[in-house]
């Protein structure tokens, strides 16, 4: 279909669902780095429960144009910086074996249910400062939110189901008060970080913190746990390329999958007046679908792009975006993936998918794996 679309209708109108959907790597690139008149104001996602002028609640900043995105992202990058990324990586190797040791013990393991989704989530407990008592609540409800796959029904994935609601509502309440309470005792932590970042007299308010530690569980758990089960279906599919990423490859293993198979699909935007483009005029305040999945495999960028190739150059990848709202947390998943795979490369030596029982996350937006029924020879 993707290819279908950059070739025939670069320009796509979908009149059912109200949006409009760029294809071509060219128009993709050039429509993030234009958010002058591309606006990230009602957020990344055209579900209903995303979508709107409160999408900020689940977004943060992501979700917001200059000068409220200026102000915002430069006070949380005072925070998740690099370093304080980087130290995480003694205890985010910890985690990791805490988390594949159970999975492992019998043989075989669900890659989904038992690792990619669990180690994410531990990691942002870890970075934000979650204490060790309320870590299984956090995952719970994380995963309330996450976790939706195609058993479920609704089988478009259109909207958030009430669970998730009910689930984001309380891990809102959860992290106002420990927002609270970090704010009257600091530690080492994230949102201590946050609490602490200043401009002048300018700092994040209470609420404008906890937006940032919401985003996290979309940005940070969810893009990691779909990035680990693509990865490794990816692998399984190609065995000479899963040779390559066992021989030590593991960074050519995240770079092609997110190429080849991005968690994250598209990205919405909102036009702020009318644009003209391949002779057809997208109106003003209209939703805008910029399709990263296909613009990654725009053969114009990618040398036969349906392959997949831990060799190719995928430099011109969009799967962290591009433009002023770049992944900011990139260096995050980049590593929490390093680390994951390579422990799972260390304790086996190679694997098998029961694809009969795989079952795949339900959403429009999102592509990945809610199960990967795993078989493993170890090492």
């Amino acid at each position: 279909m993707y290819s279908q679309l950059r070739e025939k209708s670069p320009v796509y109108r979908n009149d059912n669902d109200d949006f409009w959907a760029l294809s071509r790597h060219a128009d993709v690139v050039a429509a993030l780095k234009d958010s002058d008149r591309f606006s990230s104001k009602n957020g990344l996602r055209i579900e209903p429960a995303f979508w709107g002028p409160d999408a900020e609640k689940f977004f943060s900043f992501v979700a917001m144009d200059p000068p409220k995105h200026t102000r915002m992202r430069g006070l949380v990058s005072r925070a998740f910086t690099r370093k304080r990324v980087q130290e995480l990586q003694p205890r985010l190797r910890e985690i990791a074996r805490d988390c594949l040791r159970p999975a492992l013990d019998g043989g075989s393991f669900d890659l989904m249910t038992d690792f990619a989704a669990r180690f994410p989530t531990d990691v942002v407990s870890e970075l934000v400062g979650v204490p060790e008592a309320d870590r299984d609540k956090v995952r719970e409800l994380g995963m309330a939110i996450m976790y939706r796959d195609e058993a479920g029904g609704d089988e478009g994935g259109g909207d958030l189901p009430p669970e998730a609601l009910q689930a984001i509502g309380a891990l809102v309440g959860y992290y106002t008060d420990l927002t609270i309470e970090r704010a009257r005792k600091r530690e080492d932590d994230l949102l201590s970080g946050l609490l602490d970042a200043a401009e002048g007299d300018d700092r994040l308010t209470p609420e404008e913190i906890v937006g940032v530690l919401i985003l996290l569980v979309g940005a940070g758990i969810e893009t990691t746990m779909l990035l680990l089960g693509n990865a490794w279906h990816a692998a399984w599919r190609h065995p000479d390329e899963r040779a390559k990423a066992f021989a030590g490859r593991v960074d050519d293993w995240i770079e092609e999958t997110l190429r080849w198979d991005p968690p994250s699909q598209a990205l919405a935007r909102t036009t702020t007046e009318p644009v003209g483009l391949h002779g057809v005029t997208i109106p003003a305040d209209a939703r805008v679908l910029l399709l990263v999945g296909s613009a990654n495999h725009d053969p114009d960028v990618f040398d036969d792009p349906s392959r997949y190739d831990l060799d190719r150059d995928t430099g011109e990848s969009l799967a962290f975006g591009n433009g002023r709202h770049h992944c900011l947390g990139a260096n995050l998943g980049r590593l929490e993936a390093r680390i994951a795979l390579t422990e799972l490369t260390t304790a086996i030596a190679d694997y098998d998918i029961d694809m009969d029982r795989a079952r795949r996350v339900r959403s429009s937006n999102d592509r990945g794996f809610a199960s990967l029924p795993t078989q493993v020879t170890p090492r």
